[in-house]
Parts: structure tokens; C-alpha cells; sequence
């Protein structure tokens, strides 16, 4: 026999387990009667357990608030829709409550004293029976308990930061007073923050989001009341989702929505750093879907980053201070709240035109995209003069036009792009002379820099001399020598390499260059080495299968990117050779244009164009960068690829397979091109043989084809199986093999389900929103359906396939169910043989 006291960790799990429940214990099911006050860690519960009523404390704070949040279906994180005093917090969790008062009105009370902290305040005398609910719906109503219908007050008059459905926004045309969303200043913070979302006062029937509650920085453009969408913004109330409603009379304007499914588990939300977000809980994924936002680039947010604060390309702090500014509030920053802005680290030293300690304030040239807004244009023929001369003047700068602009006070909605302003301006802040002076004085400075500008110089010359002295002696080589090595700090990629190319070269030109007409040039590793900084870990820009990609620059200022063939990877000079040889002859819009090669000390490498925007993936699978790809911009770069492939197949020279499509080898140029690039993989084909038996299997797992996987079989139809999962992955915005904890097990499988219920909408990608017409992108669907059929002879051409992307009105023939592989490796990479023992091959499993 088992006493209690031999099992003493049970009396523990037990009183956990209990302690656990006493947190969420609701004093009434829904309801708040007089006599019976609801205190710390008592709640009440909707009817149908959607909402929660009750006091918290958010994150780490110690203020106490009372707040409605969601139950059950979150995992007990408490996502909050409305809190009622989030201007003045309590302290004391032992007094603190909330309770009907003798007059009706709901008051919260904290210790003995009888002024509350927040109140319904009615003035109008109200029943003696009133009573508080929660509805299903998260609206806090107080209501005549007699007569149930007569509401004297409800939480969705009195919205936060969140719009649930059924909750009115806009304005009482009698009182002025307007319904509005106000961002939490911070996420442990939900004092209203900067930014507010509103019906605009002017009779207009929009929507607008403004920063202080002055700057209006997005708009949703006018309501078009017969296709119940907005002019700017068609998509923020989906009909096949909401039923959205606009009320105009002579007492009010507002809108309203409801859900179709009457799920409450829809919202809109103003976060902290000024973003209106739809959001939809998902069974699936156990997580809230984003469908819309706006504006579509945080970088649009007026005033993010606050006083002196500079906005610039990080998607994970996006602000930081000025040089001779610091964060208002150490804090603050931690939890992304920039309300603050930046203040100075050392006073401006100027007064009435003279100087402290004889030292002068100075001005600091910084590369920005965008002027602030309160600027002021002067006459003056020297504008750091003008400013210098006013002590009130912050900063000053040029616009377009020539003219003098200055700033007085505080700057605002600075930006700046991390390709150092070159898209942008310049604008000249003023500083204390201390931050001119922070290492050191002044006079030691410019020491230091005379110093090194001439050990530069020096250096520079003589590593002119070597060159032009290497020139001299290879044009001294005898006839018979078949090749000579570029420098590729001298070459001139827009004039040197087109006469390569064009067949233009003379006679002269070929001993000098030691190439032969269509070869391409040939670099020495010295050169390349210095154009890349010795291939620094700075310049690196990736790693591949290949190896590792240098950024580098020639003396004229061209960008290019160095793919070096790393000594421990599986692809070696076949590859090497094959790229070279394949990609020298291929001239198209949507391929990677190969500059150049070098080979010496035992290193190959590869000299192709810069690409400033990345690859594909860098964009596709990040949470946050992924809005850079808009609709536009996707189908744009599906049709890219399309091309890109069409060509390859069927219009280049040589009929070439790629055999690793996917979206790490996918690059950006600048207006966001598509270009096929990494050719190692590839093979050449006759023009009529339809498919091809290797014994070396490579790619990525989840972009082969299943024939090609399993039997070392591939033909053009394998691209195209691989162009099918690209599209779903654009489509979508989901990896192939990113399934691991769904019962889909991969995307293909995924989109297979969702078309054959007819859902095919639901594997969009959400946090962009759904465009003006739906009808192209299920046709992008139905054509990846299409490219990844098991068959290859169902699968079509690229041909077939440009020509469906094309022609958009043209009828689809219907997909059969697609190749479901299964697995969880990323990269599928086997040994130079497959290895076979007896009818049992093996394929061994390597990282690339």
C-alpha cells in the first residue's frame, strides 16, 4: 500500500496545477453585478469562451491594467483587444478593482481611496439594476439588467489599438468625438503611442493613419460603396471574407464590418510602430495569419524613429540616432519604442555669434533619401553660413533646384538606404564641436589623415607601376603563348569585354589581349584579390553548393560578384568548365551575364555581374521582407523565369538543362529582374533527344523531378517540374519542404488539397494582401499544378507554359495529382556514382 507522504512530488504537481487555475477563476460566467467586485486574478468569461475580461500586467511591467483579451485558442499568451485605463495604471494588485458604484456607473478603485482611477462616467441617472457583460463578440457593455437590449455604455465606443469585427469606427457628427485606433506606445507599454488610425473629418469616406495626430502618412483612398472596396486600399475588406458596411446620416458617419463565418478570431491592429495590420487566427499553423498592412514598407511610417532619429534599411531595428545624438531613453529603444526620438550627446556651443571655449559648431554631411518636411527655403549665397549664423538652425542642405534650404528645431522622418544615399540627397547636420573632437584634437586628426592619404597615394602608384609593368612584358610574349592574364582592377567591362565579344578585335588587340574571338577574359588572382579587399569577410556576400561569393569593384567603380570554388566542395572542374563553357554562350535578359574567370594557384573562380537586390530566397521565406515582393513584383519575376527557361530550352544555341532551379540561384538586378544564375548543374542535350540517364544525381531536394530523383532520368521536363515548385513557392511564400509539422508533409502536396476542395485562395501569401483580381493568381496555381504532375509527358513545355502566362484568357487543362516526395534533407547530393549492390541503390546524402 502507496501512503501519500511516499509520493510527496504529487501533493506538488497538484497544488501547480491548481495555482495555474486560480489565475484564470471567473467570478461569474459573464457578468459583473453590483456587491461583487472583480479583483486581481479574477476574470470573466464570455458565454461561448471567446473573450476574457480581467487585470494583467503586460510583459514585464509592474502597472497594473484592465484589459479584454482572447481565451483558449493561443496558448496562453494573451493577445489584448481593448484595455480601459491605459492612461492611468494602478500599483496595488492586493486593493485593485473593478465594481458597479451606488449610481450605476463601472469604476475602478485601487486601496482605500474612493476616486476612481478610470470610470464609465454616465451623468445621466441610470437604473438601479445595471449590470456588466462580456459579450461573444469582446464588446464590455453595461446594460439594465431588467431590460437587456437598453446599452448605456460598451468598450466599442471606446476602442485601443485593435477594430473587432462588429465595432464602429468613425465620428459623431453631434459631439465632434471620433472612434479611433492609437497604437500602444511600446509592447509593455499601452499608453496611446504616436500613431492613430481614423475617419478622415472631411466628408471624404476614407480612412487614414497619422502620426501625432497631426501627419498623415497612408490613406485608404475613398470608399466605393457599389463594389464595397476602397479606391486605394481594394483589398483591406475582402467580400468573400467580411460584409463591410458605411453608415452616413446627419448624426454620424462610420464603418463596420462583419465576418461571414462569425468567426470572432478576425481583427485589425495598429501596432507600435505604425503598421495597420489585418490579422486571422488560423486552426492550421495555431497562429495569427497576416492578410493585409499598411503601409506595405515600415519605411513609409512617418516620424518611426522620432526627433533626430535616422530610419535606414534593418528590418530588425530599423532606427537608430544621428552621430552627436543618442536614444532618448535607453529603454525605450529596447522595446522599439521611438516616441522619444534622439537628444544631443553635447550641447550646440553657439550663442549670439559667439562661441564657448572658442570653439565652433560644425556641420556633418550624411546621405539620406528623403528632406524632413519642416524645412525653409532662404536666399543666401552660402547656406552653411546662413545656418551657422542662426543658432536656431539645425541643419541645412541643397534641394534639386540649387536653393537653400534650412531646418529649425527637431528633424523628422529621416531616412536613409544602406547603398551609402546614392539614390538620395545629402543634408549637412549641425554638431557640437566636442563630437568633432571625440578622438582626440583637432590638429592630431588631420595629421593622422594627411599621414594616411599619403601612404595611400604611394601605395597607389606603385601598384600602378606593377601593373602597367606586367602589361608591358605580356605584350612581349611570343606568338605561340595561348593565353595572358586581365587586370582586373584596370578592365573595362562596357567597352573591353563588348569588343571580346563582338568579334571586333584586330590583330593587334588579340596579342594583346592573348584571346581569342567569344573567350572569355581571363584575370590574375592578384588582381582579383585586391578588387574583392583580399577577399574579405566585409565584401562576402554568400555561400553556395559552389563556394563562397566576393563582392568586388575595379578602379572605374563597376561592381561585380566573385564566385570562388571552395576546396572542399563536391562540385569541381567539371562544373568549373561546364559553367564557363555553357554560360559564356548564353546571351539573355533573364540569365546571369558571366564577366570572367580565373584560374591560378590552385583556384578557380568566377567573375559574373553584381546583382545589388540578392537572390529570391532572401526575400521569399523572411517574415518581414518578403512584403518587398508585392503581386506586381511576383508575377513579374515568375514571368522572368518563365523567359529565362524558354530560352534555355528551346532559343539558346545549345539545348540546356539547368537541374537546380530554385530560388537561391534566382538573382535581383536593381528594378528587380529575375536572372537565372549557378550553371555547374547544367547539361547540354541534342535538340531532339527528350531525356538522358546520368549516374551522378545532384540538385536540392524539393525542386527534382521524381523521375530525375529516383532514376537518374532528366529532361527539359525536369526544369520544368522545378519551375512548377518555384511558382507555388512564389505564389505562396512557403518553402516546399518547410511542412514538418503539418499533415500536408510539403507544399505540393498542400496546393493539390486546397485545388481539388476548390480553397486554392488560402495558400496565397498573406502578409501582402490579395490583389484586384484573384482570377490571375489562381491561374499562376493551376499552371504550377500543371509543371509538377508526376508524368513528364503531362507536364507542358516551357514553351506551353509562357504561352498560358501569356494568353490569361485562355482555358487550362485540369492538373492530375502531382509527385508527393517525402523526406526531410534539404539537398539531395550523391557520390560521382550510384552505388548499387545487387538491385539496391544507395544514394548517399550530402550538404552542399
Amino acid at each position: 500500500m502507496v501512503t501519500h507522504t511516499s509520493k510527496p512530488w504529487l501533493f506538488f504537481v497538484l497544488l501547480l496545477v491548481l495555482s495555474y487555475y486560480r489565475a484564470s477563476f471567473a467570478i461569474a460566467a459573464d457578468t459583473l453585478s453590483a456587491g461583487q467586485p472583480l479583483s486581481m486574478g479574477e476574470t470573466i468569461i464570455s458565454e461561448g469562451s471567446n473573450f476574457e475580461l480581467g487585470f494583467f500586467r503586460p510583459g514585464s511591467s509592474s502597472e497594473i491594467y484592465l484589459g479584454i483579451w482572447y481565451r483558449n485558442y493561443l496558448g496562453g499568451v494573451q493577445e489584448k483587444v481593448w484595455v480601459a485605463n491605459r492612461e492611468n495604471p494602478l500599483s496595488d494588485a492586493s486593493s485593485s478593482k473593478l465594481e458597479l458604484s451606488e449610481d450605476g456607473n463601472l469604476v475602478m478603485l485601487e486601496g482605500s481611496s474612493k476616486i476612481p482611477f478610470w470610470s464609465t462616467n454616465l451623468k445621466n441617472p441610470l437604473s438601479n439594476s445595471t449590470e456588466a457583460v462580456l459579450l461573444d463578440d469582446g464588446n464590455f457593455v453595461l446594460r439594465d439588467s431588467s431590460n437587456k437590449n437598453t446599452i448605456f455604455w460598451e468598450s466599442f465606443d471606446h476602442p485601443t489599438d485593435t477594430w473587432l469585427p462588429g465595432a464602429k469606427l468613425g465620428i459623431d457628427k453631434i459631439t465632434g468625438k471620433l472612434n479611433q485606433l492609437i497604437s500602444w506606445k511600446n509592447s509593455e507599454d499601452p499608453a496611446p503611442g504616436m500613431f492613430s488610425f481614423r475617419l478622415a473629418r472631411d466628408g471624404s469616406e476614407q480612412f487614414i493613419l497619422e502620426w501625432n495626430r497631426s501627419q498623415m502618412y497612408a490613406s485608404s483612398g475613398v470608399w466605393d460603396d457599389k463594389n464595397k472596396s476602397f479606391s486605394l486600399a481594394p483589398d483591406m475588406l475582402l467580400n468573400y471574407i467580411t460584409n463591410p458596411i458605411f453608415v452616413t446620416n446627419e448624426y454620424e458617419s462610420y464603418f463596420t464590418y462583419s465576418i461571414k463565418n462569425s468567426s470572432p478570431k478576425y481583427r485589425f491592429v495598429l501596432n507600435s510602430s505604425g503598421l495597420l495590420q489585418q490579422l486571422a487566427w488560423s486552426e492550421k499553423s495555431w497562429d495569427w495569419t497576416l492578410f493585409w498592412s499598411r503601409p506595405v514598407n515600415i519605411y513609409d511610417v512617418y516620424g518611426l524613429c522620432g526627433a533626430f532619429g535616422l530610419n535606414y534599411e534593418n528590418f530588425s531595428n530599423p532606427c537608430v540616432c544621428l552621430k552627436g545624438f543618442k536614444p532618448f531613453s535607453i529603454e525605450e529603444t529596447s522595446l522599439s519604442d521611438w516616441s522619444g526620438g534622439c537628444v544631443r550627446k553635447s550641447p550646440l556651443q553657439c550663442m549670439n555669434n559667439t562661441y564657448a571655449n572658442g570653439k565652433k559648431d560644425w556641420f556633418k554631411k550624411i546621405p539620406i533619401l528623403r528632406f524632413p518636411v519642416n524645412s525653409k527655403a532662404v536666399s543666401a549665397m552660402n547656406c552653411e553660413v546662413a545656418c551657422m549664423n542662426d543658432c536656431s538652425c539645425t541643419a541645412y542642405a541643397y534641394n534639386s533646384s540649387g536653393y537653400c534650404m534650412i531646418w529649425k528645431g527637431v528633424l523628422l522622418n529621416l531616412q536613409q538606404l544602406s547603398d551609402g544615399g546614392k539614390a538620395g540627397q545629402h543634408i549637412y547636420l549641425r554638431l557640437a564641436a566636442d563630437e568633432y573632437q571625440e578622438s582626440g584634437n583637432k590638429w592630431k586628426v588631420w595629421v593622422i589623415l594627411a599621414v594616411m592619404v599619403t601612404a595611400t597615394a604611394i601605395g597607389l602608384i606603385l601598384f600602378l607601376s606593377i601593373c602597367f609593368s606586367r602589361k608591358r612584358k605580356l605584350r612581349h610574349k611570343h606568338k605561340g603563348e595561348e593565353t595572358s592574364r586581365y587586370d582586373l582592377l584596370l578592365f573595362d567591362f562596357s567597352t573591353e569585354l563588348h569588343g571580346i565579344n563582338d568579334g571586333t578585335n584586330t590583330k593587334d588587340n588579340v596579342n594583346i589581349r592573348g584571346k581569342k574571338d567569344g573567350e572569355l577574359p581571363v584575370f590574375s588572382y592578384d588582381s582579383v584579390s585586391a578588387a574583392t579587399n583580399n577577399f574579405s569577410t566585409v565584401n562576402k556576400l554568400g555561400q553556395g553548393g559552389f563556394g563562397p561569393v566576393f563582392k568586388g569593384k575595379s578602379f572605374k567603380g563597376q561592381e561585380i560578384a566573385v564566385k570562388m570554388l571552395s576546396k572542399r566542395s563536391r562540385q569541381g572542374l567539371e562544373e568549373f568548365r561546364n559553367e564557363t563553357t555553357l554560360i559564356a554562350k548564353l546571351q539573355h535578359r533573364n540569365l546571369v551575364r558571366l564577366l570572367g574567370c580565373c584560374i591560378e594557384q590552385d583556384e578557380k573562380m568566377l567573375i559574373y555581374e553584381y546583382m545589388p537586390n540578392k537572390s529570391l530566397d532572401f526575400y521569399l521565406f523572411d517574415q518581414i521582407k518578403k512584403r518587398v515582393l508585392d503581386w506586381e513584383t511576383r508575377i513579374h519575376i515568375i514571368e522572368g523565369i518563365a523567359q529565362g527557361l524558354l530560352y534555355l530550352h528551346q532559343y539558346s544555341r545549345l539545348r540546356i538543362i539547368h537541374r537546380d532551379l530554385k530560388p537561391s540561384n534566382i538573382l535581383l538586378d536593381t528594378e528587380m529582374n529575375p536572372k537565372i544564375s549557378d550553371f555547374g548543374m547544367a547539361r547540354i542535350v541534342g535538340d531532339n533527344e527528350t531525356q538522358t540517364n546520368t549516374n551522378r544525381i545532384v540538385g536540392t531536394y524539393g525542386y527534382m523531378s521524381p523521375e530525375y530523383a529516383m532514376d537518374g532520368l532528366y529532361s527539359i521536363k525536369s526544369d520544368v517540374f522545378s519551375f512548377g515548385v518555384l511558382l507555388l513557392e512564389i505564389v505562396s511564400g512557403r518553402k516546399n519542404t518547410g511542412f514538418y509539422n503539418n499533415e500536408s508533409l510539403n507544399l505540393l502536396r498542400y496546393a493539390w488539397e486546397l485545388w481539388r476542395d476548390d480553397q486554392s485562395l488560402e495558400m496565397m501569401e498573406p502578409t501582402i494582401g490579395y490583389p484586384s483580381s484573384t482570377s490571375v493568381l489562381l491561374r499562376f496555381i493551376n499552371i504550377g499544378l500543371l509543371c509538377v504532375q508526376e508524368s513528364p509527358t503531362d507536364r507542358p513545355t516551357m514553351l506551353s507554359v509562357v504561352s498560358m502566362i501569356n494568353n490569361e484568357h485562355s482555358p487550362l487543362p485540369t492538373p492530375k495529382q502531382p509527385a508527393f516526395t517525402r523526406g526531410r534533407n534539404d539537398v539531395m547530393y550523391t557520390n560521382s556514382t550510384i552505388n548499387s549492390v545487387g538491385n539496391v541503390t544507395i544514394s548517399i546524402m550530402e550538404a552542399r
